[in-house]
């Protein structure tokens, strides 16, 4: 079993635990980061790395993998230890330290903890009529956008997420049609307006009861409510139905939370000593869930944990400019 020794323990390398690597680093920390996941970057890695990301403030329009290239470069300063493909699974708080085991038998001796663990570990909803079909036309995310074009693409879903792609898609596809399943949509009202301004079909009142091919997909069925079914020819399907998502082994720790997310004060403390959370898994009056947000708490989480560490430093450094 090996032993990592460090000031702060980030859980999650999403954009929040990335910024807040680099803060630490600002303020003279000493930083490991754990994510289950095998790279950086956390759920715009796995999932939106070719997504067009519009409020992340000094960015009119950033690309998800070109913010995660400069949080990383950012982060670097710091001199991070990376744990990466590994889950925290215990926590076991001693009075000036806590340490928390991984699920590969690695032990972390931590000063302070951070998770910014956004939903946790996330697996996509299933398309009921898809079984079968995975990597074989069908998707669940879209980290690039090449191997769909000149293709008629059916897009699954009536969330940001499904919008989104669509409207990426739209220029390089043969066709794209969005199905779903009500005339309501949760996505962005802008994002609706685009759609419905662009060639993309819009299918309501429905949804895909069966996909068919040979060794590749070569078209969908559609059921329209009171309608007969139609079928349309498809090479790709992207299910973009949300997500089940838990914290894992951070529920049994003994956190307050509120609806799978943890509830924290003004200064990003959990209910545990030490213990301190920012970005999408905080919770608490007036929370908005976006990444521009996420940063702020990271600083704000870092330089509070910072006094955790040494009573005598300030919760305010200076600014980062400075010096």
């Amino acid at each position: 079993m090996s032993l990592v020794e460090t000031d702060l323990l980030v859980l999650g390398a999403g954009p929040t635990g990335l910024f807040a690597t680099y803060y630490a680093g600002f303020r003279g920390l000493r930083v490991a980061v754990v994510d289950s996941l095998p790279e950086l970057g956390g759920q715009v890695t796995a999932m939106y790395p070719e997504k067009a990301i519009l409020d992340v403030a000094g960015f009119p329009r950033v690309k998800g993998r070109d913010l995660v290239a400069g949080l990383v470069e950012q982060a670097a300063t710091a001199s991070p230890t990376y744990l990466l493909e590994r889950t925290a699974t215990t926590l076991e708080h001693h009075d000036d330290h806590v340490l928390v085991g991984l699920d590969d038998g690695t032990t972390v001796r931590a000063g302070a903890v951070l998770v910014t663990a956004g939903i946790g570990k996330f697996s996509p909803r299933p398309l009921p009529a898809g079984e079968g079909w995975l990597g074989r036309g069908l998707a669940f995310f879209v980290p690039s956008f090449e191997p769909y074009r000149d293709k008629d693409v059916v897009v699954v879903g009536g969330g940001d997420s499904a919008f989104d792609w669509a409207l990426h898609l739209e220029p390089l596809a043969r066709s794209v049609t969005l199905v779903h399943r009500r005339e309501a949509f949760r996505a962005h009202q802008r994002t609706v307006e685009q759609v419905r301004a662009s060639r993309v079909g819009l299918v309501t009142r429905a949804q895909v009861t069966a996909l068919r091919g040979g060794d590749r997909l070569e078209e969908v069925e559609v059921v329209v409510d009171g309608e007969e079914p139609l079928t349309l020819p498809c090479q790709a399907v992207v299910a973009a139905l949300g997500f089940v998502a838990d914290l894992g082994p951070l529920q049994e720790w003994g956190l307050t939370t509120s609806k799978r997310h943890l509830v924290v004060d003004s200064a990003m403390r959990t209910n545990l000593p030490r213990v301190f959370a920012a970005g999408d898994v905080t919770d608490y009056p007036g929370k908005v869930r976006l990444i521009a947000v996420g940063f702020g708490e990271a600083a704000t989480a870092v330089n509070n944990a910072a006094v955790t560490l040494d009573p005598e430093a300030h919760v305010f450094p200076g600014h980062s400019s400075e010096g």
